[in-house]
């Protein structure tokens, strides 16, 4: 019987395999990851404020509930107290509300429209951009109001 000879190796205590490879790594570094992660978090902290704009409406207070979401992002509309008309974040003369409208109309899949009207106009000033929605194929129409307002005698809220 022969005597064996230990050789050591200068990698640290790792085996190598035949053809010179080093072992596979069992353990995965996720530090990169999680820096990744953290400068991503804290980017969208910073920008999420930067993102809400929007026309300043003191909309009236009901009792109702809110309307589920939908898929696609709801068509909106603002009567400022001004009497400026908003569409999404676009202002438009009411002249062209009609025309611009349909052309909106076209090209989207839902009919769902949403109006936000600041208590302080006129009840006349909402029926006439209701008019022009329904002359422009939206039938779909939503008041957007706050929550927290007088509720009607026998109803809970």
């Amino acid at each position: 019987m022969g005597a064996g000879v230990i050789q050591k190796s200068g990698g640290g205590g790792r085996r190598r395999r035949r053809g010179g490879r080093s072992a596979a790594m069992s353990e995965i570094n996720v530090t990169p990851f999680v820096d990744v992660m953290l400068v991503l978090l804290i980017i969208f902290m910073v920008a999420a404020p930067l993102l809400t704009v929007g026309v300043p409406v003191e909309l009236p207070k009901t009792a109702a509930g809110a309307l589920p979401s939908e898929a696609e992002e709801p068509l909106t509309i603002t009567l400022a107290a001004d009497g400026r008309v908003v569409l999404m974040e676009t202002e438009v003369e009411q002249a062209t509300l009609i025309n611009q409208l349909r052309a909106i109309a076209a090209e989207r899949e839902s009919q769902k429209v949403y109006i936000r009207a600041d208590g302080a106009i006129p009840y006349e000033a909402v029926v006439t951009v209701m008019g022009a929605l329904n002359a422009a194929g939206f039938n779909d129409i939503g008041l957007v109001t706050d929550t927290g307002g007088p509720a009607l005698a026998g109803q809970d809220g």
